[in-house]
């Protein structure tokens, strides 16, 4: 009965189920990899500074994958750049495979480094195949399988979280990624033999100039994007999980576990925030949603920075805190996603996606710098200030988009 059912499913949604499996299994890899090298480096000792700096290259290459992956994606096909993304994976996670005495700040710098260009080049194609298998005009149906793809990535992300704890509990480092990477080619070895030839060819042969976007509410988005991802990630990558292990005394199994469910929620509510933003009442989400749902996310990090300068009740605030920003972030992040796919054109579509995510890979570098080195020099009240002064300026940018999409 099963078969029978995918059998009769249309090709759109074969190929959306592909894709998303495609994303789910990168993203497990992606996230799992994240924390292993957080609390791996951390047990050896390396300050919060060198553990961002790990990051250095895999947000820094991400900035330019989105920029050249949009163009190459338009040129060659998304589902070509999607397995060159999960090939790549496999490479970086071989890399780490090698002996401890090999993993040096520079040899770890440049793995993540191919990690980043492939989960860029993944991630690229997943959104942008989304705008070629909906029809033109629903949008309502647009939203939410961006929503569902999105939401259901960031979930399985914090599933990640948790892999990566457990497996290096297990295995230890070498064994988890060992074991990551024979994974990941069983899912490259099936998406080659089934996603679709010329999906996201763009008709026209892209320019390399192409690659950055020439539509005002796109470049204003994108803008809002960057230091939306950088507020988050400024306490959120380095900062938080440091913290939690040297002021808490929790063990990496504790950080990985938490960091996992609050992942888990995040993505949970990435996939019904079209039913939180309007789409029982047949609406579908413009720019003034943006702007109001940034400043709601303002409160948030502030009541926090102030608990933590007051010394009042701090586990519980920072716990409580952080369970709600993650509520509102969500909704923050699920309303770009589908704006970005909204705006961006039919024809070269991974153009507009691949500039867009650049700015996203701009902010999560410039989080993640200053992650490390704010906790480290002020401590984590200073990176929650420094995440209110961002998401201040993404609801400023959010004021310039269209009142009205379309």
């Amino acid at each position: 009965m099963g078969l029978l059912s995918l059998k009769q499913l249309s090709p759109q949604v074969k190929q959306y189920l592909i894709i998303t499996g495609n994303y789910w299994a990168f993203t497990l890899t992606d996230g799992a990899l994240r924390m292993l090298v957080v609390l791996y480096f951390h047990q050896l000792g390396y300050s919060p500074l060198n553990i961002a700096m790990l990051f250095l290259f895999y947000e820094f290459f991400g900035v330019v994958t989105n920029l050249v992956g949009g163009w190459l994606g338009a040129r060659l096909g998304l589902n070509k750049t999607m397995n060159i993304g999960l090939a790549m994976q496999i490479v970086a996670l071989g890399m780490l495979a090698a002996p401890s005495d090999y993993l040096t700040v520079a040899y770890v710098m440049a793995a993540q480094a191919l990690s980043g260009i492939a989960k860029d080049l993944n991630k690229m194609s997943a959104k942008s195949s989304i705008k070629l298998l909906v029809k033109e005009g629903a949008e309502g149906k647009l939203y939410q399988w961006v929503a569902i793809l999105t939401g259901s990535k960031n979930t399985l992300k914090g599933v990640g979280f948790f892999l990566g704890g457990l497996l290096l509990t297990l295995f230890e480092f070498t064994g988890a990624v060992t074991l990551m990477a024979a994974c990941l080619l069983a899912v490259w070895l099936f998406s080659l033999m089934t996603l679709k030839a010329e999906l996201g060819k763009a008709k026209n042969k892209a320019k390399f100039t192409d690659i950055f976007s020439k539509s005002a509410a796109i470049n204003y988005l994108s803008a809002a994007r960057m230091f939306l991802f950088g507020a988050r990630d400024v306490w959120f990558v380095v900062a938080l999980p440091v913290f939690l292990a040297a002021q808490f005394n929790w063990h990496h199994w504790w950080v990985g576990t938490f960091m996992a469910c609050w992942v888990i929620g995040y993505g949970v509510v990435q996939s019904f925030a079209p039913y939180v933003t309007g789409k029982k009442q047949g609406k579908v989400p413009s720019g003034p949603a943006a702007m109001r749902w940034a400043c709601y996310l303002l409160l948030i990090p502030a009541g926090i920075a102030i608990s933590l300068q007051l010394n009042f009740y701090v586990q519980i605030s920072l716990i409580v805190g952080l369970l709600i920003f993650g509520a509102v972030f969500a909704v923050n992040s699920s309303l770009h996603s589908y704006l970005i796919v909204s705006y961006a054109g039919r024809d070269g579509v991974s153009l507009d996606v691949g500039f867009y995510y650049m700015a996203n890979a701009m902010g999560r570098l410039i989080g993640t710098v200053l992650s490390g080195f704010l906790y480290q020099q002020y401590g984590l009240a200073t990176c929650l200030w420094v995440s209110c002064a961002f998401i201040a300026l993404a609801a400023a940018l959010s004021i310039k988009l269209p009142q009205q999409n379309g």
